[in-house]
């Protein structure tokens, strides 16, 4: 008897089963739906960027010494002139102080007695030609030998070329000659090198490196400091090269430091990079900063918005109701008589969360978000739990409002 209950039992219950089965079959599968309607949807490129200033200088010396002090320390602001650091100057100083004793030499002694002995061949020289003039009268006269008046001739050729010899001298030390350039030349060349153990900033900035202290032996080629110009503050951002297309300079921004999480601040883009970075696959972005806050820094890492398209009525689909893209178009699923519909649909401005569809679909139209229900399965439509805000996106933050 009792086995006889448990077979009608489980019987009553397969009929219940198959009773279910068939009804739902009849009846169709509950699928989430998302009813296509107009809304405002805003496009972005979101990417990690960094404060910079938009030009920095590297401080390095161009010769080898040894560091003898160091005027500034990170942080510090510097104008144009000031003494970053000094090397050990010893050898250059006493080349300097050489050279310097050379061209005194010159000017104070060598070529004042030049031209004394100068002078004094000049002399030497009158004395022999009226020496010369006086014995010719002599030989004519028959008083003397021929040979006293060739000794005479030959005192005379010699002071000549004397005479000659001393004026090329000092026709050489004398200024503006070869002598004396020589010498200033060196002059400039060792005081040269003596400016070269002062490093001075070339422009107005604030120190954002220092990799040096005294006693360092340096080179040319280190870099020694690193300095930001005082010609602005901007934001570099690489950006997934894929999003190239939809970047335009002039586009807005909003930026979020990760040290200031409930703040912000506007830029636009001022320009992109020609070049895609090889290793990265990334495009570099410069924003210019509107009315930078005081309490950025350098290298300060923040979270960059970029706005690359608005449409204030646009017919939204969430994202994860699309299928096979291809290009601009894309396959949706549609409730239609109670059976699910392939639709191909083209598609306009994508949002983080939905989609704008240009061709394909109309206000009310109900899309399935499971692109995994076969096509032609009897469905049954049920409200999706969907939350596309005003951008088109699941996201809580609010656009910022540009004058």
């Amino acid at each position: 008897m009792k086995r006889n209950r448990l077979l009608w039992l489980v019987l009553a219950v397969a009929l219940m089963v198959a009773g279910l089965l068939a009804y739902r079959a009849v009846r169709g599968t509950p699928v989430p739906v998302y009813v296509v309607a107009q809304a405002p949807l805003v496009q972005y490129v979101v990417a990690t960027g960094r404060v910079s200033a938009v030009s920095n200088t590297q401080v390095g010396t161009e010769i080898t010494g040894i560091v003898q002090a160091v005027q500034v320390s990170e942080g510090d602001h510097v104008q144009p002139g000031d003494t970053l650091l000094t090397l050990r100057s010893d050898d250059q100083a006493a080349r300097m102080r050489e050279a310097q004793a050379a061209l005194d030499a010159l000017t104070r002694s060598r070529l004042p007695q030049a031209e004394a002995r100068l002078r004094q061949a000049l002399a030497q020289l009158d004395q022999a030609r009226r020496e010369a003039d006086r014995r010719r009268q002599l030989l004519q006269a028959r008083a003397i030998p021929k040979e006293s008046k060739e000794q005479a001739d030959q005192a005379l050729a010699t002071a000549l070329a004397s005479v000659e010899q001393l004026q090329l001298e000092v026709q050489s030390l004398s200024l503006g000659q070869t002598e004396e350039i020589i010498l200033r030349e060196r002059l400039a060349a060792a005081r040269a090198a003596l400016d070269k153990t002062v490093l001075r900033a070339q422009s107005a900035g604030e120190v954002l490196r220092r990799d040096v202290e005294p006693g360092d032996l340096v080179q040319p080629g280190k870099v020694l400091l690193e300095l930001a110009r005082d010609t602005g503050t901007e934001v570099r951002v690489p950006v997934d090269e894929r999003n190239l297309g939809v970047l335009a300079v002039g586009q807005k921004a909003w930026c979020v430091p990760d040290a200031w999480p409930d703040s912000r601040f506007q830029a636009i883009v001022r320009e992109i990079a020609p070049t895609i970075d090889p290793q990265r696959g990334t495009v570099e972005i410069k924003l210019d900063i509107i009315d930078p806050p005081t309490y950025l820094r350098h290298d300060m890492t923040v979270t960059t918005t970029i706005e690359t398209g608005r449409v204030d009525q646009a017919l939204i689909v969430p994202n994860q109701a699309l299928s096979g893209r291809q290009a601009n178009q894309a396959r949706v699923l549609l409730v239609q008589g109670g059976q699910a519909q392939e639709r191909i649909v083209t598609l306009g401005l994508r949002g983080l969360a939905g989609t704008q569809v240009l061709q394909g679909l109309a206000p009310g139209d109900q899309v399935i978000l499971d692109p995994a229900i076969a096509v032609g399965q009897r469905v049954v439509p049920v409200q999706g739990q969907v939350a596309l805000d005003a951008q088109g996106a699941t996201r809580r933050e609010t656009p910022m409002k540009f004058n």
